[in-house]
């Protein structure tokens, strides 16, 4: 219960960039209200996941994954764990698991939402909340085979193929995200 109280907190104070990422907002919200199962995949309806870009120190470049089933270019991402006990948590959690990268620091908001289909339970749909993950200067991948065919850094502006445009847009707003974010840290 404590990370659906989680998600609800974050997503009902979220500012959403745009009037598509507040409509999605909202259904995030109003899915909650309905579900107490919602951050678990026995949520056949749809289930809340947690994903992040990461980012390289200089915000030039992106990691991604190849995932193993739809043999698609992804940002880091899944399952919420039982021992999760926040969104961002999660998110973090797959992110250092599927990267390797020792030392992520995750901006503390989502940079996007993102609802798509998928095949849990015979059909049911992702509620992904989705953030920017900051990589140190010296970040070093490092591919588990249990987690992904594929794993390499990518310039933000041009993306490898297979991808899709949820990815693109993800990358976008995390690059913009951390970028402003070590604007205002240089401007302290």
């Amino acid at each position: 219960m404590v990370l659906h109280a989680n998600a609800r907190a974050v997503l009902g104070a979220w500012t959403a960039p745009d009037a598509g990422q507040e409509e999605l907002r909202r259904s995030y919200v109003d899915h909650l209200d309905a579900h107490a199962d919602a951050m678990w995949r026995s949520c056949l309806p749809g289930h809340l996941t947690a994903s992040s870009a990461i980012v390289s120190a200089d915000g030039s470049r992106v990691a991604l994954v190849l995932h193993r089933v739809h043999r698609m270019w992804l940002q880091t991402g899944g399952h919420c764990e039982p021992e999760d006990t926040t969104l961002g948590g999660a998110a973090l959690r797959e992110a250092a698991e599927e990267s390797g990268i020792r030392g992520l620091t995750l901006l503390p908001d989502p940079v996007r939402l993102d609802r798509h289909a998928v095949p849990c339970g015979g059909g049911s749909f992702h509620l992904d909340v989705q953030y920017a993950a900051l990589a140190p200067a010296d970040a070093v991948l490092v591919r588990d085979p249990d987690e992904s065919a594929g794993l390499d850094w990518f310039p933000a502006g041009s993306l490898p193929e297979p991808t899709d445009d949820s990815v693109r847009s993800l990358v976008g707003a995390a690059v913009r995200a951390v970028r402003e974010h070590q604007g205002n840290a240089t401007a302290r």
